[in-house]
């Protein structure tokens, strides 16, 4: 009985469960360290290879380590 009752929900549930899963990997994806240390070699590499000026990989190189050391929730 209970089943039919919750039955025109399960479409919200599904929801819900599909925008948990895509939050957890969007913090996964933004605060991974090693995804940060990866994203930081390539400002650097780009710095050297003269793609990005000096004061552009500085702004992100400081966002990074600001995901990186973010307070803990």
């Amino acid at each position: 009985m209970s089943a039919l009752l919750t039955a025109p929900l399960a479409p919200v549930r599904v929801a819900v469960w599909v925008g948990e899963l895509i939050r957890d990997e969007v913090d996964h994806e933004l605060y991974d360290p090693t995804v940060i240390r990866r994203e930081l070699q390539e400002v650097d590499e780009a710095r050297a290879a003269g793609r990005i000026d000096a004061a552009t990989a500085d702004e992100r190189q400081r966002e990074l380590l600001s995901r990186l050391i973010r307070p803990a929730e």
